[in-house]
């Protein structure tokens, strides 16, 4: 059977399950691993820091830098497919991703490993836009709801597995292993993507936007640095002025170029709709308070609770767990009563468990811990589903096709500055108690105390999302076209241009 697609579309060829599992398994493969090395970095944190004798501040620049990279490259999905096919750039950004993955662990020091992760981040940042898009080609209009559903695998799987997988690796292996397990994982999705996956055809690509593909890493990286530096050494230091002055310039001159030019990177003008902009801003400040504070708890647990990295990931299982029940749950909810509730609930749920995290102290019982971190997990879930679909549902029709890479971007930009801020700030925060001891007092008193400032504020940036919770509406569907109504399905637009 030829592996190429003819002129029909999936819609109209006899649909088979059996056929479809193949392709379908090379692009789970390809998924998980990508959202695995998102999950399995932040338990390891420690222990990087401790091998490379370097700072939290350093290498949570591993971090950042790969969240960012995945952002710079997610616009160029869809130009990428159309120029060379999306079998073609999907194997290839796997190939890149392993390459990256090798290459961190032979990272002699803290500087090689940011570099590395960056190199990782530009591999795997068109893993999952190019997947859905290519499962949008395999299945048929009336059966992607259920196909698309079985891409949830890897993202319920990846979050509740990355943190136990790395904390065995980091205690019984050795850090390099959380990156080298991406080495077999990328040959058998290299294997089954070139035995199974179907061949595209090479498509007229649009002019690519080449200023705005420079404008906008030099914005958002230089933005995540002074963030990073207000948080840290305070916002009139050298580091905070240069990198939010040079990243605002930067940002300014990226959306003057992207509205004037005609295939833009990001299509800013979705902007233009306020229901839109309601749903992305709550999306935003939701992604801020959870995952800018995500990074702190398996600290806490390792430097403050000497917990080993495997009792960490353990520890933080039912965080995966419960989001695993909210998310279903939130779905179904959300085509019945819609985003507002849900997004009211979800985000009074997080916050509630962040301003109880904000209490912990030395000796708090794990029990209670777990709880909180179960409830976040469940806020989650309710929450993070029903705000995508929302501003999905928000975006004018006939640019539904690109707002999933700008909404992609953008998120992974808020995560990066989120974990920057929060790292800053608990640095900070530490030294500010460390400096308000009394002699002969534990010091890991003051570290706790920071570690309570930092789960305070993404509490406060959850319920200022509350509030923007309330003043969702339910978007006004508009007539469609039969050209509108086409490009609104096909599956190449769903990576945008």
């Amino acid at each position: 059977m030829s592996n190429t697609i003819t002129g029909k579309s999936a819609a109209e060829e006899p649909f088979s399950l059996k056929a479809i599992i193949p392709p379908l398994m090379a692009i789970i493969v390809g998924m998980i691993m990508v959202i695995l090395d998102s999950t399995v970095v932040n338990v390891a944190v420690p222990e990087l820091v401790n091998y490379f004798s370097s700072d939290l501040k350093t290498i949570q620049w591993a971090i950042t830098g790969y969240t960012l990279a995945l952002s710079a490259v997610i616009p160029l999905a869809g130009w990428m497919t159309d120029k060379f096919g999306s079998k073609q750039v999907f194997l290839t950004t796997i190939i890149m991703f392993v390459l990256g993955s090798m290459l961190c662990s032979l990272s002699q020091t803290s500087t090689q490993l940011i570099i590395f992760r960056v190199i990782q981040g530009l591999g795997g940042g068109m893993v999952a836009p190019i997947g859905m898009a290519m499962v949008f080609r395999l299945a048929p209009p009336e059966r992607r709801g259920s196909i698309m559903g079985m891409l949830g695998i890897p993202m319920l799987l990846a979050p509740a597995l990355g943190p136990v997988l790395s904390g065995w690796l980091v205690e019984y292996v050795s850090w390099h292993w959380i990156f080298l397990i991406n080495l077999p994982i990328g040959i058998v999705g290299v294997i089954l993507g070139v035995k199974y996956l179907p061949k595209t055809a090479k498509n007229q690509a649009p002019h690519l936007d080449l200023i705005g593909m420079i404008l906008a890493p030099i914005a958002f990286a230089s933005l995540a640095y002074g963030v990073n530096q207000g948080g840290g050494t305070g916002w009139d230091s050298t580091g905070a002025l240069w990198g939010l002055t040079v990243g605002g310039i930067a940002l300014v001159l990226f959306v003057i170029v992207e509205l004037r030019h005609k295939h833009p990177l990001l299509e800013l003008r979705v902007f233009r709709s306020s229901d839109f902009t309601r749903g992305i801003i709550l999306s935003w400040v939701t992604q801020a308070a959870l995952f800018g504070s995500m990074l702190f708890v398996p600290l806490y647990l390792q430097q403050i609770r000497g917990y080993t990295p495997l009792e960490t990931g353990l520890i933080l299982l039912p965080q995966a767990l419960s989001s695993g029940i909210g998310m279903p749950l939130g779905g179904r909810l959300f085509d019945k009563i819609g985003a507002r509730p849900l997004a009211f609930v979800g985000l009074s749920v997080i916050s509630t468990a962040l301003y109880l995290l904000s209490g912990i102290t030395v000796d708090t019982s794990l029990p209670v811990i777990m709880m909180c971190l179960a409830l976040m997990g469940l806020g989650m879930g309710l929450t993070m589903m029903p705000v995508n679909t929302h501003v999905l549902n928000s975006a004018p029709r006939e640019w539904v096709g690109r707002v999933t890479p700008l909404t992609t971007a953008a998120q992974q930009v808020v995560v990066s500055f989120a974990v920057a801020g929060m790292t800053g700030y608990l640095t900070s925060q530490i030294d500010f108690h460390m400096s308000g001891l009394k002699e002969g007092s534990n010091p890991l008193i003051a570290a706790v105390q920071g570690f309570n400032d930092v789960f305070l504020l993404a509490s406060f940036i959850a319920m200022a999302g509350i509030v923007l919770s309330l003043i969702l509406r339910k978007p006004k569907m508009q007539p469609l076209n039969v050209s509108q109504e086409t490009k609104k399905v096909d599956p190449a637009m769903m990576i945008g241009h």
